[in-house]
């Protein structure tokens, strides 16, 4: 599913914005979404003034047209193709949901199964990739290793590295990714431990069969509580896609250039690896984990958090783009709760976060400014209870983000974007004569 010529035509207003400097005024297309949100096309701007536009970290700049997700940060809205986060958090599992944001329709039941079927089939790696993970040490960041391994999986798969896939080989390929990058985590996760590696079980489902590979020894089967399979099935899919974030804007990117769709999402990968991106509720347990050995109170990180002189950061709250409750929060918070009752999990950082949370929530500060919980508050100590390592917790996010990466790569290729070249304000040295390097002081 893509968006069609006459739908962009469609969105054009009549109206026109006009810009005017120095006594000269242009006019400039404007188009309208589906949501009403506007844009002014500055597409011919330099072309006819000269002039670009400057907008570090691109926070007011729209570099596509896109019909996967869209975010409302002021009510607090995330939606998959038109459907509400929360009604498919309630109603339907990642797989279902990969399949929405990759082919823009809910499956019927014919659909699914054959999807959930070549997710199963693809999960294996090919016997001669197990032997690369020998040649990380053991403590290889999993995020390295990912994004080592999934171009290295490319390698097996030549007749998938074109760009201009058909629906089938675009189908086998999202499926063979998605697939396998859950087997490479497990992988990466056995071998820095030094446990044997633990082969997938096609009969079972995504989510288990993700855990089993983790969790089984050779002489003892990991039990998989429905609970905590429910769990991780809505944390990948509350992450599955966010819109134009750091790593799909770098998907994009990478696409343009017509990279493969394996170097593509690698590339997110390493995006996301970042702590200000996928790296936030692995510093939201750091920082829970601090308050507790220092035995802090909540009112006393409160305090901390709106000091300016202090170094302290709240992590966990606020958004770039939310400034409401993250949806996503709600839903993990309530998994969360879940999954520590039905594990009986007693943990001194879940209360922490509760009470700050708590208080934060009637703390004027963080009104006025509006920073509530994000999704990162929650999905870290989620991941904990269910029995994930720290080091773990940012592939469990490119797991989740996989069908969102893929959907933007055939979008941008759909549309036949040319290659992302941003331009810049030079603000260097005007011009250096070379002096040679005897005559240098």
């Amino acid at each position: 599913m893509t968006i069609a010529a006459k739908d962009i035509q469609k969105a054009l207003l009549p109206e026109k914005a006009v810009l005017s400097f120095r006594k000269k005024k242009i006019e400039l297309d404007v188009y309208q979404g589906t949501q009403k949100e506007l844009a002014i096309d500055i597409t011919k701007l330099r072309a006819k003034t000269g002039m670009i536009t400057l907008d570090p970290g691109y926070g007011n700049t729209g570099s596509a047209m896109s019909d996967i997700t869209f975010v409302n940060g002021e009510k607090g809205i995330l939606k998959f193709r038109g459907y509400r986060v929360e009604e498919l958090a309630e109603h339907s599992r990642f797989v279902e949901v990969a399949y929405l944001i990759l082919f823009g329709k809910l499956p019927n039941r014919d659909e699914y199964q054959k999807f959930s079927h070549l997710l199963e089939e693809h999960t294996a790696l090919h016997s001669s990739l197990e032997h690369h993970f020998n040649g990380f040490p053991d403590n290889a960041p999993p995020m390295a290793i990912l994004s080592a391994m999934l171009n290295a999986t490319a390698c097996y798969h030549p007749e998938l590295l074109d760009t201009e896939l058909d629906a089938q080989n675009f189908l086998t390929a999202s499926t063979k990714i998605l697939s396998k990058v859950r087997t490479i985590a497990a992988m990466s996760y056995r071998r820095s431990n030094g446990f044997p590696i633990i082969y997938p079980n096609h009969q079972l489902k995504y989510c288990a069969n993700f855990l089993h590979m983790m969790f089984s020894q050779p002489y003892r089967e990991y039990e998989v509580d429905p609970v905590v399979e429910r769990a991780l099935n809505i944390f990948f899919l509350v992450h599955a896609d966010h819109e134009q974030n750091c790593s799909a804007s770098t998907v994009r990117m990478v696409s343009s250039s017509r990279a493969n769709l394996f170097s593509s999402v690698a590339a997110g990968v390493c995006a996301l690896w970042g702590p200000l991106h996928g790296g936030a509720n692995t510093e939201v347990i750091k920082m829970l984990q601090s308050i507790y050995k220092e035995k802090k109170s909540a009112d006393a990180i409160i305090t901390m958090a709106k000091d300016k002189k202090s170094k302290f950061r709240l992590m966990g709250f606020g958004h770039r783009v939310y400034k409401n409750f993250d949806p996503r929060a709600r839903i993990l918070k309530k998994q969360v709760d879940e999954v520590y009752k039905i594990l009986k999990i007693s943990d001194p950082l879940l209360d922490i976060a509760k009470s700050l949370e708590e208080k934060a929530l009637q703390d004027e500060y963080f009104i006025e400014r509006k920073l509530y919980p994000n999704v990162d508050f929650y999905s870290g100590l989620l991941l904990r209870a269910i029995g994930i390592p720290l080091n773990m917790f940012t592939v469990m996010f490119a797991i989740g983000r996989c069908p969102g990466w893929m959907a933007h790569w055939k979008e941008l290729l759909d549309h036949n974007q040319r290659i992302v070249r941003p331009r810049q304000i030079y603000m260097g040295v005007v011009e250096r004569k070379f002096i040679p390097i005897e005559e240098r002081e």
